[in-house]
Order: C-alpha cells, then sequence, then structure tokens
C-alpha cells in the first residue's frame, strides 16, 4: 500500500508541476493549488499558461494534481501535495491560489463536512489554514488572487453532491477578500453554462482545455484592472 501510494505521489507531482520560465524579465506571478490550475500543464493548456499568453510575461506554476491544505505525508507533501509547501522564494507581485476541494471531497466525502470546512476557513474568514496562509503571502508582499469553486455543468458528476460545500467555501473566501484591499476572490459561478460539457474533461470533475483558458483570462483580468487602478 506504501509503495502504490509513493507512485501516486510521483506521478501526480509529474502530472502538476510545470514550472517554465523562458522570457527575460524575472517571474512576478507564482500560482499554487491543485488540479483545477495543474491540469493541462504538459500541454501548455493550464490556467498559468493562460494567464501568461494573456498578460505576455512568464509565471511560475507550482500547483499539483491531487493536492490538498491538509497532507501528512512529509516527502510526497514536501514536493507539493501539501499547498502550503508550494511555496517557493520570490519577489512574487502576485500569488494565483486555489485549493480545498480535495480537503473536502477526500476527507469527508462531501458528507457531514462542517469541522473540516471550519479548519480550513471559519464563517468570517478570519480564521483557518486558508486566512492564514494568505495572510503569510500579503505579508511577504504579494496580492493574492483566490481562486473558487468550479461549478459542475448541471448534470451528474462524481463531485455534484460537494455543490453546497464548494458555495460555501466560496462564501467564507469572499469574506476573506472584503476584509483586505490586497486578496482578491476570483468567483467561478457563472462560468459553466448549464448542460454545457464543454468546460469539463470527461470526468466532470477537472477543468478543459477551453476551462482552463477561460479561468486563466479572469484571473488576468484581476490582475490587469488592479494594476491599473495604481497607474
Amino acid at each position: 500500500m506504501r509503495q502504490l501510494l509513493r507512485i501516486t505521489a510521483l506521478f501526480l507531482l509529474l502530472a502538476g508541476c510545470t514550472e517554465t520560465v523562458s522570457r527575460d524579465a524575472p517571474a512576478r506571478i507564482l500560482t499554487m493549488g491543485d488540479s483545477m490550475l495543474a491540469i493541462h500543464g504538459a500541454t501548455g493548456n493550464s490556467v498559468s499558461h493562460a494567464v501568461e499568453r494573456t498578460l505576455g510575461e512568464d509565471v511560475i506554476d507550482r500547483s499539483v494534481m491531487g493536492a490538498k491544505y491538509y497532507y501528512g505525508l512529509p516527502i510526497s507533501g514536501s514536493a507539493g501535495l501539501n499547498i502550503r509547501k508550494q511555496y517557493v522564494d520570490g519577489k512574487w507581485d502576485w500569488v494565483v491560489l486555489n485549493g480545498g476541494g480535495n480537503d473536502i471531497w477526500m476527507g469527508c466525502g462531501c458528507g457531514q463536512c462542517s469541522r473540516r470546512i471550519n479548519q480550513l476557513i471559519s464563517e468570517d474568514g478570519k480564521r483557518g489554514t486558508i486566512p492564514g496562509f494568505v495572510s503569510d503571502l500579503r505579508a511577504k508582499g504579494s496580492q493574492v488572487v483566490m481562486v473558487g469553486y468550479m461549478r459542475t455543468p448541471g448534470v451528474t458528476s462524481p463531485i455534484e453532491a460537494c455543490r453546497d460545500e464548494g458555495d460555501e467555501m466560496d462564501r467564507r473566501m469572499a469574506r476573506l477578500a472584503k476584509l483586505d484591499r490586497g486578496v482578491h476572490f476570483l468567483s467561478l459561478d457563472g462560468l459553466v453554462p448549464h448542460g454545457d460539457r464543454s468546460y469539463h474533461t470527461l470526468d466532470l470533475i477537472h477543468p478543459s482545455a477551453k476551462g482552463s483558458t477561460e479561468i486563466g483570462k479572469r484571473v488576468a483580468e484581476i490582475i490587469r484592472q488592479t494594476e491599473a487602478r495604481k497607474r
């Protein structure tokens, strides 16, 4: 069983970690999180790639498939399956962050999840693992874009039961963002038209290349508009 876990962790790391810099200017945007950000990294169609194309600058992507905030294994956790350990030192103007879905889906099966959600983020958005982590990122001088829950297209999906939990996480993260002008919440409510499967992969869990592109464009627009207001 332990060997299977090691092999699975290695596969997820290889599938999700796509750190690349190609332009002359140093990267100033870091992305961290789980498969919603990491998927399509190998084909150049991840959320980070969409941000790169939209803004015309490099993005360092440290997101990993299957990553969680509560992850107990030390080696694979240090390699990225623990979202908080994906961070690398740098002069990051922006950190794009998602996560928590795997903690809910795998941690409590989207059933009795109040305790786990409260551990991640309190109802007022002020306490918990996510606010604490965001506070650490802000203390390092970065603005933070928190990407919310991606809804299913209204058809049967393995995570359909997680809808209420995802909505509640969104409400709490929106409250967190209102506490600090340097924290921005991107809701994906309305991104997926009802009955439209084209925004998801065949598993109806992860974004398709089209879905990732649309998410990345929205992230880039937050960065662009925020920086334009400061000029």
